[in-house]
């Protein structure tokens, strides 16, 4: 059964910055996309960052681009997100998901995610 646990929430001032982490029993983790969603109470669920299967290239959200870094080591079956600059509206639940395609193209839509984590709360205080 895949899992994808996240790590690394928590509360910070404006400003400041967090990684967060995610941890993926997916056997064959390097061939999958990951993305990270969040969402804010009241809110839909949106997507915040992407990176193909092999980490070459990523993707942002125009709101988290030049702040926010999204990478992975495959050998360690892990996804990060490096978040700097850390304003009041990125307060979230913030969830990875992996794409079940092997070595599929990008995609920035929740409803393409096949596989999701249970989220962890980032609190940005102004």
């Amino acid at each position: 059964q895949v899992q994808l646990v996240e790590s690394g929430g928590g509360l910070v001032q404006a400003g400041g910055s967090l990684t967060l982490s995610c941890t993926a029993s997916i056997r064959t983790f390097g061939e999958h996309g990951m993305n990270w969603f969040r969402q804010a109470p009241g809110q839909e669920r949106e997507f915040v960052a992407a990176i193909t299967w092999s980490g070459d290239r990523a993707f942002y959200a125009h709101s988290v681009e030049g702040r926010f870094t999204i990478s992975r080591d495959n050998a360690k079956n892990t996804l990060y997100l490096q978040m700097n600059s850390l304003k009041p509206e990125d307060t979230a639940v913030y969830y990875c998901a992996a794409d079940g395609r092997v070595h599929g193209p990008p995609n920035i839509l929740p409803g393409g995610m096949d596989y999701w984590g249970k989220g962890t709360l980032v609190t940005v205080s102004a």
